[in-house]
């Protein structure tokens, strides 16, 4: 059963990485024709989730003294981005999250496994005009069962709601993403998790700017000293060409204030974004 599920999710991703091929080959064009001073603008844009914005983000998470032996664990999200304007006033704005794992071991017994995790998907009904002044979009969140090792994900099917809302004044972009998912059908102990991703960005000149956007979490079918990861930090990062490709890379760094037993002390990000303005 779960090489079945696992071949349906790798046919899902390729789909779309084929739809998401074919929109980015029919824009790239107006993508070529991009003028380098448009980084500030480019900038806003990447910290804005339901931005009419075609992108392909790799984000690499490092998370350092993870589980009792101390070991650390490396994440992959592959998190494409695709808007589709639905009409005048609406975009739907498609979020799937692709995670490949490198996970260490939690005990003697165990190896540490490489493989895919439980690819989710995030979808986004954004209104093209402001609410009062915020950019807002709200829609549905799934998870998939598709990890390649019982290491690597529960075999739980997931859903739940997504929120996100920011405002943008002078060079401050700010506002908080919102998920939480349910198991609706289990074969593992139920799903019951929530994320909060506030962002904080100060954008200075040339593309460069100042962020902030630690992943909160909390499992609530964990006993309570064990249900929340939360973590501060910030780093930079910086919108830029090559040739005529516009990218965004950014570096940050976490401490996690508070941890289950499992998690990680600390950890490092760093994210390649390619770019495909309109």
């Amino acid at each position: 059963m779960k090489i079945i599920i696992l071949r349906q999710a790798i046919v899902m991703l390729l789909t779309l990485l084929i739809a998401c091929a074919c929109t980015i080959a029919a824009d790239s064009s107006s993508a070529g024709q991009t003028s380098k001073h448009d980084a500030g603008d480019l900038a806003k844009k990447t910290q804005n989730p339901v931005a009419d914005l075609i992108s392909l983000p790799f984000q690499y998470n490092l998370n350092f003294e993870t589980g009792p032996k101390a070991k650390t664990q490396g994440i992959l999200n592959i998190q494409p981005v695709i808007p589709f304007n639905l009409n005048d006033d609406w975009n739907f704005i498609a979020r799937p999250i692709i995670p490949l794992l490198n996970q260490p071991p939690f005990t003697d017994a165990q190896d540490r496994e490489y493989g895919i995790g439980n690819i989710q998907f995030q979808g986004f009904f954004s209104p093209r005009e402001k609410v009062n002044d915020w950019i807002v979009g709200l829609g549905p969140i799934f998870e998939f069962p598709t990890n390649s090792n019982d290491q690597l994900g529960v075999d739980n099917w997931s859903a739940g709601p997504a929120f996100v809302a920011l405002k943008m004044q002078g060079p401050w972009v700010y506002g908080s993403l919102v998920t939480q998912l349910w198991s609706y059908s289990a074969d593992d102990p139920e799903t019951n998790k929530m994320l909060i991703q506030p962002f904080l960005n100060y954008n200075m000149k040339d593309g460069w700017y100042l962020t902030s956007s630690p992943i909160i979490t909390a499992d609530w079918t964990a006993d309570s000293s064990n249900q929340w990861t939360i973590p501060i930090g910030g780093g930079i990062g910086k919108v830029f060409h090559v040739g005529k490709q516009a990218m965004n890379a950014q570096t940050q760094a976490f401490y996690n204030v508070e941890t289950p037993r499992s998690g990680a002390d600390w950890g490092l990000r760093f994210q390649l974004q390619f770019l495909f303005p309109k």
